[in-house]
C-alpha cells in the first residue's frame, strides 16, 4: 500500500509514517518544514495553501501514486487561533486542497480532526453522535473540515474516514520551537525548577499516547483502503479524564521533584471537558488502548531524555 500523509514533520505524522514503513508500505510525506525528528521518512516540502495543482507537481516529480492519502496538516493549538484566527481559515484549504488531490485518482482520505469539535462536555463520555459546536476559530476549521471531507463522501463517492484526536502526547511532541504543546512544556520547565502555570484547574481531558493514536489510524488506514469503512466518524483517546493537576503530579512523580505550579482560569475558547466514548473504535477498529496518562508520562519523559536538574532539586527540596 502507498500512503501519502501531509503534515508528515509532526508527530502523529512522523509516528505514523514510520510504522507504516516498518510494516512494509511505501510512504510520501508532504509538509512545509523539514522533518526534526528522522530521516528515514521520504518526503517534498511544499505548502497546501498552493492548492491542489502544487500537490499534484510535487507528487508526480516525486514518482508516487498514492492509494490512500491521511490528511494531518493543519495549524493547531487552540490559543495561538484565537489570537490569529486568519490561521483557521488555512486548515480549511488545505483540506480542499487534500480532498480535491485524492479526488483527482479515487484515493480515499482518512482526515485528522479533534475532540474540539464537541465544546465543552459538562458529564459523561462524548460519542460521535454528540452535536458539534464551535467554542474557538480552531474547532471552527475542524468542523468546517469535517463537513468538507462528508461532503466529498457524499456527493462523490470517496472513501473517507474521519477522526476526532485528543490530546495526543509522547515521542516527537517536544519541538517547542514550533509549536509550545502542554506536555513538553511542563516536563521541560519542572525539569528545570521553574514555575509553571496552569489554565483552568476544573479542566478535565481524555490523553492519549501516540502509539495507542497510531493503532487506530494504522487499523483506518488498512480499513477504509479495502472499502470495509466509509464516511465514518471516530474517537481516538484512551477514554478516561484527567485533571491537568493530575499531569502535573503525574510530571512531578517521574522526576521526583515537587512542582511550582500557578492555577489562572481557562483561557477563551479552550475546553474545560472531554472524556471520549470509545466503544465505536473498539468495534469499527479493534482499538484498544493500553498506555494510561502516568504510564503515558513516564514513556514521554524516558523518551525526551529530561531529568531534574540540581536547581529543581534543591526548589523541591526547601519546599
Amino acid at each position: 500500500m502507498r500512503v501519502l500523509i501531509t503534515g508528515s514533520s509532526g508527530q502523529i505524522g512522523t509516528n505514523l509514517g514510520l510504522r507504516l514503513l516498518e510494516a512494509g508500505h511505501r510512504v510520501l510525506g508532504v509538509d512545509r518544514r523539514p522533518n526534526a525528528w528522522t530521516e528515514r521518512l521520504p518526503w517534498i516540502e511544499l505548502d497546501l495553501l498552493e492548492r491542489g495543482p502544487a500537490l499534484e507537481r510535487g507528487v508526480a516529480a516525486a514518482g508516487f501514486e498514492p492509494d490512500v492519502v491521511v490528511h494531518l496538516a493543519a495549524n493547531a493549538k487552540v490559543h495561538e487561533l484565537v489570537l490569529h484566527p486568519e490561521r483557521a481559515l488555512d486548515n480549511v484549504t488545505t483540506t480542499f486542497s487534500a480532498l480535491e488531490f485524492a479526488r483527482g485518482r479515487g484515493a480515499p482520505v482518512v482526515f485528522g480532526s479533534s475532540r474540539e469539535a464537541y465544546g465543552d462536555q459538562s458529564a459523561g463520555l462524548t460519542s460521535e453522535d454528540r452535536a458539534v459546536v464551535a467554542k474557538s476559530p480552531y474547532s471552527a476549521s475542524k468542523i468546517a473540515g469535517e463537513a468538507l471531507v462528508r461532503s466529498y463522501a457524499e456527493c462523490y463517492g470517496l472513501g473517507t474516514l474521519t477522526y476526532r484526536f485528543s490530546n495526543v502526547y509522547g515521542r516527537f511532541d517536544n519541538d517547542l520551537e514550533r509549536m509550545e504543546r502542554v506536555m513538553p512544556l511542563f516536563v521541560r520547565e519542572v525539569a528545570a525548577g521553574r514555575p509553571i502555570t496552569v489554565f483552568g484547574a476544573e479542566k478535565v481531558l481524555d490523553f492519549t499516547y501516540v502509539d495507542d493514536c497510531v493503532d487506530a489510524v494504522f487499523a483506518g488506514i488498512e480499513r477504509v483502503f479495502r472499502g470495509e469503512l466509509h464516511n465514518e466518524t471516530i474517537n481516538v483517546a484512551y477514554g478516561e479524564g484527567n485533571s491537568l493537576l493530575d499531569l502535573v503530579r503525574y510530571i512531578g512523580e517521574t522526576l521526583d521533584v515537587t512542582p511550582q505550579v500557578t492555577v489562572e482560569p481557562t483561557r477563551p475558547g479552550e475546553i474545560t471537558r472531554y472524556v471520549a466514548d470509545i466503544s465505536k473504535a473498539q468495534r469499527l477498529l479493534g482499538y484498544a488502548p493500553k498506555v494510561p496518562l502516568r504510564e503515558g508520562v513516564r514513556r514521554a519523559i524516558a523518551w525526551s531524555g529530561v531529568s531534574a536538574s540540581a536547581a529543581a532539586r534543591r526548589a523541591s527540596s526547601s519546599n
